[in-house]
């Protein structure tokens, strides 16, 4: 089965103990010749044909809540990354430091200031693809796109202003700060996305948790109610939401799912940041968080698009014929992927890919130190950019994205995957050289120690790529 246009997934064995695995295969054989001989259309008439016969009491079948825990998108049908993917990688690496400096300093001037470094740190890449690649500004004729941020990301989005030089290193030294940066003269920035206290850098409140996503929903219909009567031309734009898996749990959240799929507001996206922690400890941890969402925005009509796994894993995938790591995946809870993300390489060799002899097999040729890095989808530049654009393309009912990360990701043991990292507000010296080295910033020690906000010089590649992405 090489043909492109057969699904991977014909050519594996079941994710599941197979009583016949020969008759199995047999089946697949038989689907994957239809699909190449009459076509997807015709395929989708006989599955539909056995459903209905499979559904009689004397069989008892019930078709399955979810798909598999893999990418919607296989590797095969990925387009091309249209950027620079070592720039890019750089660029969201200095957004993730001078995000985590700006809260490590409040809260050493300030204990009680707050302020949040994990879940930006899980969601930069997400939020730096749709800034480079699909998020519009209004500068154009028609108006651009409007974005909803998830509020405990600000930091980041106040990390990439200091970059785009619209914020100064004062302004972020000033982070939840206002009144006493307005004795001084100059600006502080709002501790979430607040419009009254930032008429020209926000848009949109988001913050309490919640707001958000139901404001985008009516929003994306708004927008759609002016064109249709011919009151403004929005056919190009579209509205993002960045949100988190905790949040989804907001009765906002949820409250008009099925409003948004009966409007079928094609213009609305949701990127659903998948860390599988809240504040307080872990969303499900006996459970799935992107199984259960999964299941409830199909169930309400809209798209879903799980980006469950990194390009490291797709190796890792063609060589699995026997559906070892489905297996594994389908048995693992989100308590036993935190551990996983907390732990190190060799942790993982043992306790994940040594669960039988098939998973240690598809290991054997890594070291623990690629164990280590194996990425989770969300932190994929390749893998995110696949995710939206085929949102993107998406007509006839809004997407979700469901994007696995590691909450606090390059934090090591200060804070990555930890149950607490969520209220971490400062770091020692040891874990912030350990995130420096984690992402080959450019500072030294002391540099590292002071909490330096950095910014490369006017004329590096990085500063010329990032004007040149902001005016495309």
């Amino acid at each position: 089965m090489s043909d492109p246009s057969i699904p991977p997934q014909l050519a594996q064995a079941a994710p599941f103990d197979d009583s016949d695995p020969q008759e199995s295969a047999e089946w697949r054989d038989a689907l994957a010749s239809l699909l190449q001989a009459s076509g997807p259309q015709r395929v989708r008439e006989i599955m539909d044909l056995l459903a209905q016969a499979a559904r009689d009491p004397s069989v008892g079948w019930q078709p399955a809540h979810g798909t598999p825990y893999v990418n919607t998108i296989p590797a095969a049908r990925q387009p091309a990354f249209p950027g620079d993917l070592a720039i890019e990688e750089r660029l969201a690496s200095l957004m993730r430091w001078n995000a985590l400096a700006m809260v490590v300093r409040a809260n050493q001037a300030h204990g009680e200031l707050g302020g949040h470094i994990a879940s930006y740190a899980s969601a930069a890449d997400l939020f730096e693809v749709g800034f480079n690649h699909f998020f519009r500004g209004g500068e154009g004729r028609d108006g651009g796109d409007l974005v909803f941020y998830q509020p405990h990301s600000a930091p980041g989005v106040y990390a990439r202003a200091f970059l785009e030089g619209r914020l100064s290193e004062e302004d972020l030294a000033h982070y939840r700060q206002e009144i006493r940066a307005r004795a001084k003269g100059i600006r502080g920035l709002s501790s979430y996305p607040h419009p009254w206290l930032m008429p020209d850098f926000w848009q949109f409140p988001t913050g309490s948790m919640g707001l958000g996503p139901i404001s985008s929903i009516y929003q994306a219909r708004f927008m759609r109610y002016l064109q249709h009567r011919g009151l403004l031309d929005t056919s190009a734009r579209r509205v993002w939401g960045v949100f988190g898996d905790g949040e989804m749990d907001e009765p906002e959240s949820m409250s008009a799912l099925t409003l948004a799929a009966r409007e079928k507001l094609d213009n609305l996206i949701w990127v659903v940041n998948c860390n599988l922690q809240r504040l307080d400890g872990p969303v499900r941890g006996n459970g799935r968080i992107i199984d259960e969402l999964e299941t409830l925005f199909s169930g309400a009509g809209w798209r879903v698009i799980k980006l469950v796994w990194g390009s490291d894993w797709d190796g890792l995938f063609a060589r699995d014929s026997a559906g070892a790591l489905q297996r594994a995946f389908a048995r693992t809870v989100d308590g036993q992927f935190q551990t996983f993300a907390a732990k190190d390489g060799r942790y993982n060799r043992e306790h994940f890919f040594g669960q039988d002899p098939a998973l240690a097999a598809l290991a054997q040729g890594l070291t623990d130190e690629q164990i280590d890095r194996l990425k989770r989808g969300g932190h994929d530049l390749v893998k995110i950019f696949a995710a939206y654009h085929a949102a993107a393309q998406t007509r006839g009912q809004p997407t979700v994205i469901l994007a696995q990360t590691k909450k606090g990701y390059g934090m090591g043991e200060a804070g990555q995957g930890r149950m607490t990292t969520h209220q971490q507000k400062k770091l020692e010296r040891d874990d912030l050289i350990a995130f420096r080295n984690r992402f080959a910033l450019p500072l030294d020690d002391a540099q590292t120690e002071a909490l330096a906000f950095y910014r490369p010089a006017a004329d590096a590649p990085e500063m010329a790529y990032l004007r040149a992405r902001r005016e495309a």
